[in-house]
């Protein structure tokens, strides 16, 4: 049984960071590891591949050379004159005077080196029942169509178009037809209501709009163009052209505006085609707007020549991946990752992307996500922990997952929020493969740390790692004198300037704010606003946002040791923990939690249960006392879970429920709970 087979081997795991051993840790005591200032000298120990060892060096004490020999393998259609020009911190330019193409390095050349029959995407929906393959030479001649569509529409280099779609291939088609001119793509999820798209037109001014009829969910329809046509008014900007695509054997029709709207089939309805357009390396890409942007957007510019760089890098080196083989990003084309490895990563390496338009659970039970990887010979995975919690708690047992033969997957790679060892443990010996964690963010683009598979790193990383820094980020932490701090004790990851190529260039139409948020509170380097530890051997263990870190009493604790302490209970699938005000102590942890369906255990029992553990695996210190479980936690269509509205509205602050929430009805459980234990008791309800 499971149980058992935990028992008697996390005692084994916790030699350096298992729970008990991180005490010293969250509390940011100084552990018995000495700190190495050394450059490039990040992971020396035996899980240092030769191979990594010497690409990591090479990528900071010589980034010019080291990036001008990935960038030579893809096309060019102009040679660089400069590497690097850091020359105006930290607007870092790569490849300066280097012409190339987003659209002609994802599809263009695999065709024309003989793979246009080779599958380019496939898409899965079981919310529609329907399956599509898409070639790399279909996939050319609609991007080709749509391309010159729009430049019929007046959309050319350095135009804005916005694309608000579901997760079909047509979005796919949009976002590369887009860059096949030149011009930059601003991909809003499809989930937003109106108001929120309203701030992203409004912000990106965009000629174009690329929208569908509807979007699918597991018990209704969105309709899209009703959300857009209001979205449209509420900004005050209207765009050229919308082009909507009317999604086949579904009840929703999209009423058309004469002069504005055309359909994508009238669109696609022509000989016409269009050549890709050199663009400057450093020209953007695409502009993505972080979550939860409202009345001050945020929007990640990302440059182009770095960003194929950077990608195809990542496909071989992390993630091990050769052309011609399957490979699945469980995420949402609104996202960073659906735009780094559901599109852009995937088809620059000449793999087979999946597009998948389903959740973990629910569509119709959670083996889906085993049927998908059965089906199309999925060997390379990533999904969020919260996808893997979801499954645990429909199928602890893997019983529905245990049809499927899943004998092409090589491993599972986590993203988007802390992975607790619990699930990791679980996954690996259900699925019979590698789960890795590492981390990355939107500003980013690709991964900051993690095990690079195709550098021959072990695929058994410490418990709790979120992986080594990945070539080309000089990543440190730093204590609250921003001095580098010891190794094993808690601070704030930050890395040191140039960022390699690929990580955003600014902020769309806010350098100085770009430079405020990111660069000013730690001259020389990006502040990742997360909290974190690097031990002896330079893997790097990514706590939690640096403002989830709590003050008990002179203590700094993080919450999601705190979180991960509570999972380790036999009855709790999903815990969150935020910090609460308090007269002695300054700051006490409160956590909240979900059950597994299993349970039948009363909560006063879970919670005095759960008090004990975390007193024994965390310590007395961390004052642990308010526990109360829920029905749910309040978490993001991509499966973070909302921590700042609940530490919000536990302290009386009034809460506007984000845009992202996947369900906001849970506020109702997630503020009765808070009251319970004397919190939240005049505040309104969130909204």
């Amino acid at each position: 049984m499971l149980g058992s087979a935990r028992r008697c081997l996390l005692p084994k795991q916790r030699t350096f960071l298992g729970v008990g051993h991180f005490r010293g840790l969250w509390q940011s005591q100084r552990c018995s590891h000495g700190a190495s200032s050394h450059e490039g000298n990040h992971l020396f120990n035996a899980q240092a591949a030769p191979t990594y060892k010497d690409a990591y060096e090479r990528s900071i004490l010589d980034p010019e050379q080291f990036w001008a020999e990935e960038a030579e393998k893809i096309s060019w259609m102009k040679p660089w004159s400069r590497v690097l020009d850091h020359t105006n911190p930290p607007f870092t330019k790569w490849f300066v005077g280097g012409e190339t193409n987003a659209c002609y390095n994802a599809v263009d050349r695999h065709v024309a080196d003989g793979h246009g029959q080779r599958a380019a995407l496939i898409h899965d929906s079981p919310v529609t029942s329907t399956q599509r393959s898409i070639t790399y030479a279909e996939l050319q001649q609609q991007v080709s169509k749509l391309a010159a569509a729009l430049s019929s529409y007046g959309v050319k280099k350095g135009d804005n178009v916005l694309i608000y779609m579901p997760m079909i291939p047509e979005a796919v088609v949009a976002m590369l037809a887009v860059v096949r001119l030149g011009a930059v793509h601003s991909l809003v999820f499809g989930g937003f209501a109106a108001r929120e798209l309203s701030v992203r037109i409004r912000h990106a001014e965009p000629k174009v709009i690329i929208s569908a009829s509807c979007g699918v969910e597991p018990t209704r329809l969105i309709r899209y163009k009703p959300l857009l046509d209001q979205a449209i008014t509420m900004s005050g900007i209207e765009p050229k052209r919308c082009i909507i695509y009317q999604r086949p054997g579904l009840p929703e029709v999209a009423t058309m505006k004469p002069d504005r709207d055309v359909s994508w089939d009238e669109a696609m309805d022509s000989d016409r085609s269009h050549d890709c357009v050199p663009v400057e390396a450093n020209q953007a890409m695409y502009i993505l707007y972080t979550s939860g942007t409202t009345g001050d957007p945020k929007g990640i510019q990302r440059p182009t020549g770095g960003h194929l760089v950077a990608l195809s890098w990542v496909m071989k080196n992390i993630y091990a991946m050769k052309s011609g083989e399957k490979w699945w990003a469980a995420s949402d084309l609104g996202w960073v990752v659906g735009h780094s490895f559901i599109c852009y990563g995937p088809l620059l390496a000449g793999l087979t992307t999946v597009v998948y338009e389903g959740k973990p659970v629910g569509t119709p039970d959670a083996g889906q996500f085993f049927r998908v990887i059965q089906d199309h010979g999925v060997q390379g995975f990533s999904t969020a922990p919260t996808a893997l919690r979801a499954i645990r708690r429909e199928d602890p047992e893997l019983e529905l997952g245990r049809k499927y033969d899943t004998s092409s997957l090589r491993f599972v790679f986590l993203a988007g929020e802390h992975c607790d060892y619990e699930t990791r443990y679980w996954a690996e010996n259900k699925i019979k493969v590698p789960v890795l964690d590492h981390w990355w963010q939107t500003e980013t683009g690709h991964p900051i740390t993690s095990t690079c598979v195709g550098l021959g790193h072990s695929l058994s990383p410490p418990r709790d790692a979120s992986g080594v820094p990945v070539p080309g980020y000089n990543v440190k932490v730093l204590n609250a004198d921003k001095v580098e701090a010891e190794r094993g004790t808690l601070g704030r990851i930050v890395i040191k300037l140039p960022l390699p190529p690929g990580t955003m260039s600014t902020l769309y139409r806010a350098d100085d704010r770009f430079s405020s948020i990111y660069f000013n509170d730690y001259p020389g380097f990006y502040d990742s606003m997360d909290a974190g530890i690097m031990d002896a051997d330079g893997q790097l263990y990514v706590m939690s946002r640096d403002d989830d870190v709590i003050n008990v009493a002179g203590h700094r604790l993080s919450t999601s040791a705190l979180e991960e302490a509570l999972l380790e209970h036999s009855c709790i699938s999903e815990a969150a923990v935020v910090g609460v005000p308090d007269e002695m102590k300054g700051e006490l942890p409160l956590g909240l939690y979900v059950t597994t369906k299993a349970n039948t255990k009363p909560e006063e029992e879970i919670n005095k249960e759960a008090v004990q553990l975390v007193r024994e695996l965390v310590g007395p210190v961390a004052a642990f006392r308010l526990i109360c479980g829920v029905e749910a936690l309040p978490k993001t269509r991509s499966g973070k879970i909302a921590r700042k509205s609940i530490a919000d509205l536990a302290r009386g602050k009034s809460v506007v429920i984000p845009p992202t929430i996947e369900d906001p009805s849970v506020y109702v459980g997630i503020k009765k709970a808070l009251q319970q234990l004397g919190y939240a008791l005049n505040v309104a309800d969130p909204e």
